[in-house]
């Protein structure tokens, strides 16, 4: 028997076993959960933004408008060869008022989630609608040569 013949096989059993561990599903942790011994400190008036972010560490998002609301996000997620599955979430929100004390702590998790629908409409533009070719030859011609490069005279 030839060397071939007992490496084809070989060959095709490691690659069928990568391929199908490639497709196992995995389980991901997304973000970091302040400790709960440190989150159970936050009482509403007694800290400010500074000793949040000495006690917790960075937020993972703050709230698009001011800096009223920080939230620390974690979740956990199925992943699969063809998509994904939220299977946990917890949000930590921490709302201070405007001297920078916190005035409420909240905490949600997946069940208090909305789903967003997106909207298919397009929102039309001023302008004209060319092809690629147009836009590629529309602007020859339309060039002035000049007598002293880089005058513009």
């Amino acid at each position: 028997m030839s060397r071939h013949m007992v490496f084809r096989p070989l060959l095709l059993a490691v690659t069928m076993a990568a391929t199908l561990g490639a497709c196992s599903p995995t389980i991901e942790t997304r973000g970091a959960l302040p400790d709960p011994d440190q989150l159970a400190l936050v009482q509403p008036g007694r800290l400010n933004r500074d000793d949040i972010a000495d006690m917790l560490g960075s937020p993972s998002s703050r709230s698009a408008f001011g800096d009223e609301t920080w939230y620390y996000i974690t979740s956990k997620v199925l992943r699969e060869p063809f998509g994904e599955k939220e299977l946990e979430r917890q949000v930590v929100a921490i709302d201070f008022n405007e001297n920078g004390i916190v005035s409420d702590v909240r905490t949600y998790g997946l069940d208090d989630g909305r789903e967003v629908r997106l909207v298919g409409r397009e929102t039309h533009t001023a302008g004209q609608d060319i092809t690629i070719l147009q836009q590629l030859l529309g602007n020859v011609g339309r060039f002035e040569g000049s007598s002293e490069p880089g005058t513009g005279r």
